[in-house]
Order: structure tokens, then C-alpha cells, then sequence
């Protein structure tokens, strides 16, 4: 579970920042998204291997 501190006289924009940035870096709101609908197997193996030759061809320039 995520969470941030706020300490006494902090601005809650200046909290609320910092647990936006801690939830992407967690991407915690990506799988959230990846797991709002269900995706069939076959779908999964196809963009994993999308995504396989995307860094693959990333890689050779």
C-alpha cells in the first residue's frame, strides 16, 4: 500500500504530488488499468510478443 506523510504545515498539493509520483513509479495505476477487463489468454501471448518485437527492434538501431 502506497502512502505519503503529510507533515504539519504542508500544502496537500504538495502531498498529493508526491503520491502521484509514487504511484507511477509503482505503477500501481497501470496494472489497475490492465486488470479492468479481462483479456484472453491468445490476446495476452499477442501483445507480449508485440511488445517483444518493439524492444527488439528499439534495441537494434
Amino acid at each position: 500500500m502506497t502512502s505519503v506523510k503529510v507533515r504539519t504545515g504542508e500544502p496537500v498539493d504538495k502531498a498529493l504530488r508526491i503520491l502521484k509520483k509514487k504511484l507511477d513509479k509503482e505503477a500501481v495505476m497501470k496494472t489497475a488499468k490492465a486488470h479492468r477487463f479481462y483479456d484472453k489468454p491468445s490476446v495476452k501471448k499477442r501483445a507480449k510478443s508485440k511488445a517483444a518485437l518493439k524492444y527488439k527492434l528499439r534495441r537494434s538501431k
